[in-house]
């Protein structure tokens, strides 16, 4: 078994808790951290084990002031270095496959095994595949969440496409419909407070950071009851008890601009249709304006890719399948002259913040050229081992 000081598990009475400790890095996913987490978390799984609690260590800022973070994404740095030969090549695979199948071993989690995952601070990218498929993902008044991988060449991965398109929304222009806020969130990356969290599902609860400690405690009390079903949900009582129901979702950046969301996303099948959209709101429309800048500092290649990979993960009849599609477009984004490479130069190694995108413009990115980022690996496949269903 891998182990490492950055995953640090534990039990409390019947709760495994699983507390992410690579606070340096706003706790980002390591592959080493995958390895370590895995195997404790199969083997919580077949034991006493009545519920799983993930958490992030907090962090100083200046040496002084502890800071909360849950996890600021995957290690998209060292797998940058193996892209370009400072590390070793087999990352560029390795991290994402096992990443994966963590991801996929948390979605089919038996329901009365229910993970609780508090979002406490920073949750990104992969922090969000380490959380989001579980059945509890708590946001206080610091959650910071967002699915940003279009601004560094990638796309929304560790299972975006199965749970976006499965956002509990309604469009209002066409009943029954999931409406734009999907599309609008994987493709602008915007980050979202709480109350957006709320108001979208994606957060299933809202307690206040003081009264975390509190409902540590409770949620490791739960799991010694004895007079609930042994094989029933022993936290849900306690997380709804926890719960404030004074978060307020109206005022929310989601709730203030869905029109406008839905108008420029909802059931748009091309980037162009979805620019076309923004810019016929005016320029005086503010959402349009500054959603038109947003989308230009990302990489074409990376918009049109997210754009359809959503639209397949729609019609997939599984989170293993959408996984495995993923996977196919992970490996072709790891490709020598990726757009990967120059956006984690722009951000995290020269940090000039002005990538430069190949092509450059969405006209230049064919279909054929989307079509790439689907084709099928051979011997290479992801095998997630896919038992279940994931549910949201």
């Amino acid at each position: 078994m891998s182990t490492t000081l950055q995953f640090l598990p534990s039990l409390s009475a019947n709760l495994g808790i699983l507390q992410l400790n690579n606070p340096a890095s706003l706790n980002a996913l390591t592959l080493e951290m995958i390895r370590s987490m895995t195997p404790i978390l199969r083997q919580w799984q077949k034991t006493g084990v009545r519920a799983t609690l993930m958490v992030g260590a907090p962090y100083e800022k200046n040496g002084k002031t502890k800071r909360s973070a849950f996890c600021a994404g995957g290690d998209v740095k060292k797998v940058y270095l193996a892209g370009i030969g400072k590390e070793d090549r087999s990352l560029t695979a390795d991290f994402f496959r096992e990443e994966y199948q963590l991801n996929h071993m948390i979605a089919t989690q038996a329901p009365h095994l229910p993970q609780v995952s508090i979002w406490d601070g920073v949750v990104m990218g992969g922090g969000v595949g380490l959380s989001v498929h579980g059945k509890y993902r708590v946001a206080t008044e610091r959650t910071i969440f967002a699915m940003p991988e279009t601004k560094i060449g990638l796309f929304p991965d560790v299972g975006g496409s199965w749970w976006i398109p499965r956002l509990k929304l309604y469009s209002q222009w066409k009943s029954g419909l999931v409406g734009g806020v999907g599309n609008y969130l994987a493709l602008t990356g915007n980050r979202l407070a709480a109350e957006d969290l709320i108001y979208a599902g994606i957060a299933t609860h809202y307690v206040k950071s003081e009264k975390l400690d509190d409902l540590k405690s409770a949620l490791a009390e739960s799991t010694t009851s004895t007079s609930d079903d042994p094989n029933g949900d022993c936290v849900a009582g306690v997380l709804m008890s926890f719960h404030d129901h004074n978060v307020d979702t109206k005022s929310s950046f989601l709730s203030q601009n869905r029109a406008d969301i839905d108008y420029a996303f909802d059931g748009k099948e091309t980037m162009e249709e979805i620019i076309d959209a923004l810019e016929s709101m005016g320029e005086d429309s503010q959402f349009g304006q500054s959603t038109l800048n947003t989308l230009e500092l990302m990489s074409p290649t990376s918009l049109k890719v997210t754009l359809e990979g959503l639209k397949r993960g729609a019609k997939l009849s599984s989170v293993g399948d959408a996984l495995q599609m993923e996977y196919r477009m992970s490996q072709a984004f790891m490709r020598e002259g990726s757009d990967f490479y120059e956006g984690i130069r722009a951000a995290l190694v020269d940090k000039d913040g002005k990538p430069k995108w190949s092509p450059s413009s969405l006209e230049e990115v064919t279909d054929d050229i989307v079509q790439s980022y689907f084709e099928p690996l051979g011997d290479d496949e992801l095998d997630v081992n896919a038992i279940g269903s994931a549910k949201l």
